[in-house]
């Protein structure tokens, strides 16, 4: 993600930079959440007004993609069919725009992990948010082979005993596979709060798992891509090579994920095992 104006070090604008190096650039359009009326503290993710408008503005700047966030959570009564129904309709307004304006929509139904929950609640309820984001996807014609599905993996609530990365991988496969149309080409995950080697296993397991998989299973982790490295670099210009080295090593670890390959690590960078939960998660 960019900012259109931002430059580098070396006074270059980011888009310049990222081109040249074979990478699309991409932006978040929308303005964050607000709290939806008529619920107990639930949200829907506002910026519809003037999207196609800004949308236009960041294709002529460099932008190629964009994302959309929608935040659920899991309680006694959460989410309601209210907030699940509006913001599956965010999302696929999003969506079209985007594409009406030349880019491709990442579409981010996001449950957040925190609670008491076990997973086969956040099964359910990733399901029941899914079939109805793809309902409110095909209503509004988006064209599902231009689009990529950002989802949370299936996993417990943050409060509750973890699992293993074999037991989240067959719950979010299948999630996927009851809700999820095979047009649309790839899944990239968010982390959701967990470690950035947690993150990695869970994907490497779901890509060993010998079922029906119709659509590439990647990444788009934030946190968990960036802790370590972050940690490495720690803002200081003398650490660059340290902290590049760092990023490299989480990528690969990554893209070996994405082909079931990767073994794991025993030498872990600092900060690559540790939770990055945040309750109630915003940005």
């Amino acid at each position: 993600m960019f900012g259109c104006m931002n430059l580098s070090f070396a006074g270059k604008p980011f888009v310049d930079l990222l081109n040249e190096g074979g990478v699309l650039p991409g932006i978040k359009v929308d303005k964050g959440t607000v709290e939806l009326p008529g619920t107990d503290g639930e949200t829907t993710t506002q910026g519809l007004d003037g999207l196609a408008e800004r949308c236009q503005k960041y294709y002529q700047a460099g932008a190629r993609f964009a994302k959309w966030r929608a935040v659920l959570k899991i309680g006694a009564n959460e989410p309601s069919q209210l907030a699940i129904n509006e913001n599956a309709n965010g999302l696929a307004r999003y969506a079209v725009i985007c594409q009406q304006n030349g880019l491709v929509p990442i579409v981010e139904p996001e449950i957040l992990v925190d609670g008491s929950h076990d997973i086969k609640k956040c099964a359910d309820i990733t399901e029941r948010v899914l079939a109805a984001c793809y309902k409110a996807l095909n209503d509004n014609k988006v064209i599902l082979e231009g689009t990529l599905l950002k989802p949370n993996m299936v996993t417990p609530g943050s409060d509750s005993a973890k699992v293993a990365p074999e037991v989240i991988a067959e719950y979010t496969v299948r999630a996927l596979q009851r809700t999820m149309p095979a047009a649309v080409p790839a899944v990239v995950f968010l982390s959701g709060g967990q470690s950035e080697e947690e993150a990695t296993l869970n994907l490497n397991a779901m890509n060993k798992l010998q079922t029906k998989k119709p659509w590439s299973l990647s990444f788009s982790f934030g946190r968990a891509l960036q802790q370590s490295t972050l940690k490495a670099w720690g803002g200081k210009k003398e650490n660059f090579e340290k902290a590049q080295a760092t990023f490299l090593k989480r990528a690969k670890a990554n893209s070996e994920a994405t082909l079931g390959t990767y073994k794991g690590d025993s030498n872990l960078a600092e900060g690559a095992s540790e939770s990055l939960h945040v309750k109630d998660y915003k940005y």
